[in-house]
């Protein structure tokens, strides 16, 4: 599989808007009230029927101060005890789920996020596992992927050593940038030296897989700044990189209020940065896998994606594609059968509904065998950067010129901008047009066609 990209200036200058980052179709501003309880009680009754594996996600939402550019589902303080009363919510909640589900149904995946998952303690750390493995029955270390979100100023060399015990394996640090001055305009002061301190000691401890998060876009950033914090990356040698675009949404997000559009980097030193950090990250024989993702040719995401198993959700690509997701904590989501349905955004109806012995589901959508369509192919393409249109014939029972006319049409236009091949059997995504994969998904987005307003959404590069 070719997995090689071309930076072409001009062409993400002519599909330079907002969209979707599709971790799901429908995506999450097509949810809605309407879903209820029972409408996910009867998802999980056709799920155990299908007896497919289980991914758990844990939303951890604290962090002890707050990143200006964060758009996370999060809680500033400096309150540790605030941790005790969500949590023990957390374990109600488990125990609700775990009461629908088949106690057969195997996790394969269990991810945990924030906020910053280790804002709790070592001793709420243990406690929480227990509770997970009493109700769930996780997969042995060599076939499960645990993984869990790191803050290196949250976690010491005993906090990486308890995680592994626990039966964590793979983990994420986040890292922005090295540049203090850049650290310092997000309120985000993290030394090299404590980054590398969290980093070898999962090493030593046997984490098979360590992804570093950067962000380019940040204020103060140019091209020369990134580049050295790349070349400290590139040493430090992880086996992914997230290499995120800042999206600077302050209304929806107050704390990006407090960065100021001026220290921000212009569009033109923007795409400056990111050509840098390709050719960089290239050079040193990271592999694209697609939505900002890079990762190394031996990495078991590099892998999948070869072998045509890479999936796609809410925790971002992934090798278990057939897991129905279970989502636990305020605003966490759930992928149950055919629907996706979130939690309660903060604490208070969190607490009210599991104190009422109910679950704290907020919205969802019941997906039609349309939305069904449309979702397999967009992951196709986001994952795989082609499209066989006999497999989708045959899975779906269509006829795929006939059903995606309109959509085959813009295809064309994208066609003669060189992002990508069409011909009767398939899409092929060239290299100039990975890195604009999320314009070609946006083709089969019925929801988006229908769109004005696409504030909500990030800029796609």
């Amino acid at each position: 599989m070719d997995q090689s990209i071309i930076f072409d200036p001009e062409l993400i200058a002519k599909y330079d808007q907002s969209g979707p980052r599709y971790t799901s179709y429908p995506t999450a501003v097509e949810f809605h009230d309407r879903f209820t309880i029972t409408d996910y009680q009867d998802a999980c009754t056709r799920g155990n029927a299908a007896g497919r594996p289980l991914s758990l996600y844990l939303h951890i939402p604290f962090c002890d101060t707050v990143c200006f550019y964060c758009a996370c589902n999060k809680i500033a303080t400096k309150d540790r005890s605030l941790t005790q009363p969500y949590l023990e919510r957390v374990q109600h909640e488990l125990a609700l789920q775990a009461a629908l589900l088949d106690s057969k149904r195997l996790v394969t995946q269990l991810h945990w996020g924030g906020g910053t998952p280790t804002f709790i303690s070592h001793t709420e750390m243990q406690q929480l596992m227990d509770v997970i493995q009493h109700h769930f029955n996780l997969a042995e270390d060599a076939i499960g992927e645990y993984s869990i979100e790191i803050d290196p100023r949250e976690a010491s060399i005993d906090t990486i050593s308890l995680l592994r015990k626990l039966g964590f394996n793979r983990m994420s640090l986040g890292v922005q940038d090295f540049n203090p001055q850049v650290q310092k305009a997000v309120n985000r002061i993290q030394s090299k030296a404590k980054t590398l301190e969290v980093l070898e000691a999962a090493r030593n401890q046997g984490f098979r897989s360590i992804s570093f998060d950067i962000i380019y876009g940040l204020p103060l950033q140019t091209a020369t700044s990134f580049a050295h914090t790349l070349e400290q990356v590139i040493e430090l040698a992880p086996n992914r990189l997230s290499l995120f675009n800042y999206a600077h949404l302050p209304h929806m997000f107050p704390p990006q209020r407090r960065i100021a559009d001026t220290n921000l980097p212009t569009p033109a030193v923007k795409l400056d940065i990111l050509s840098t950090a390709i050719n960089m990250l290239t050079a040193a024989g990271y592999v694209f896998i697609g939505m900002d993702h890079f990762a190394r040719p031996d990495d078991e995401l590099a892998i999948a994606q070869r072998q045509g198993s890479l999936h796609r959700n809410f925790q971002g690509y992934s090798t278990h594609a057939n897991c129905d997701l279970v989502g636990l904590g305020v605003t966490s989501i759930s992928i149950m059968d055919s629907t996706y349905s979130q939690n309660v955004k903060s604490l208070e109806p969190y607490y009210e509904a599991l104190d009422k012995g109910q679950l704290p589901i907020l919205r969802g959508i019941s997906l039609t065998r349309d939305d069904e369509i449309r979702r397999h192919i967009i992951t196709q393409l986001i994952c795989h950067f082609e499209l066989d249109f006999a497999a989708i014939e045959q899975r779906w029972g269509i006829i795929f010129v006939d059903y995606f006319a309109t959509e085959l049409d813009q295809l064309r236009l994208m066609q003669t901008h060189g992002l990508l091949n069409l011909d009767q059997r398939g899409i092929q995504i060239q290299p100039q047009g990975r890195l604009l994969i999320r314009n070609i998904c946006m083709v089969f987005d019925a929801y988006m066609a229908k769109k004005t307003d696409t504030k909500r959404f990030s800029k796609v590069i």
